[in-house]
């Protein structure tokens, strides 16, 4: 009787403990399955945090960009205004300039008219040269001897060449690159602007016979002869 019972116990002993295992196992499984899901939840957070902040960094590099491209635009905008400004007040200040010597110009133009009217004044070939005249041209070198050649080619006597000298020498020094930079006068006969003398060739700005050629034919349209460009100048301090 009592191994029956003590067969009966051990065997519901082993039940239990076989339920208990199985019981406890499925708790185990379910425990393992939460903590899987539980990683794979954590993960996909932080998949979505690292793209969300990938999406930021590329939004704000964006931004970066679209703001050094508003800058650049806005320097180059200002550039290009102030070069116009600049080109405009330029300009406007040679031809302030050459109004003004143009007005001076006339005036002095009609002064002298009035005076040779009058008697009182001469101008023109009327004036003659009373000081030494040169045998010829040989006298002189450089530009100066350039000078004398070229007045000789353009059918004044030599006897004009040391009015026209002192003339030159007085507004340049016969020196082919000499500028006035508060009226913009330029080269030997200190043409006003210096672009003037472009109507005889391009290379006005260095070549001396160029300038030559255009302060003479200048002398004579407006004075006949050298000694009555000197003349004027003598009179007013320009010609």
């Amino acid at each position: 009787m009592n191994r029956l019972w003590s067969r009966v116990g051990i065997r519901a002993a082993s039940v239990g403990l076989l339920v208990a295992g199985v019981i406890g196992g499925v708790y185990l499984g379910q425990d393992r399955e939460v903590q899987a899901r539980s990683a794979t939840a954590t993960s996909q957070v932080k998949l979505v945090d690292s793209r969300a902040e990938v999406e930021e960094i590329q939004y704000l590099k964006e931004r970066q960009a679209q703001h050094a491209a508003a800058r650049a635009y806005r320097r180059k905008a200002e550039g290009a205004a102030a070069s116009e400004a600049m080109a405009q007040a330029k300009a406007a200040a040679g031809k302030a300039r050459t109004k003004a010597q143009e007005a001076i110009e006339k005036e002095a133009a009609e002064k002298a008219a009035k005076a040779e009217k009058s008697g009182s004044g001469s101008s023109g070939g009327s004036v003659a040269y009373t000081g030494p005249i040169p045998d010829s041209c040989n006298e002189y070198s450089g530009t100066r001897e350039t000078g004398c050649a070229l007045m000789i080619d353009a059918g004044f006597g030599i006897d004009q060449f040391p009015c026209l000298d002192k003339l030159w020498k007085r507004e340049s020094g016969w020196n082919p690159k000499a500028s006035n930079p508060s009226s913009g006068a330029y080269g030997i006969p200190q043409a006003l602007p210096g672009s003037k003398m472009g109507t005889v060739a391009d290379d006005w700005r260095t070549n001396a016979a160029t300038q030559i050629k255009w302060g003479l034919g200048y002398i004579e349209g407006r004075y006949d002869t050298p000694c009555g460009a000197w003349a004027h100048s003598e009179s007013t301090g320009w010609y």
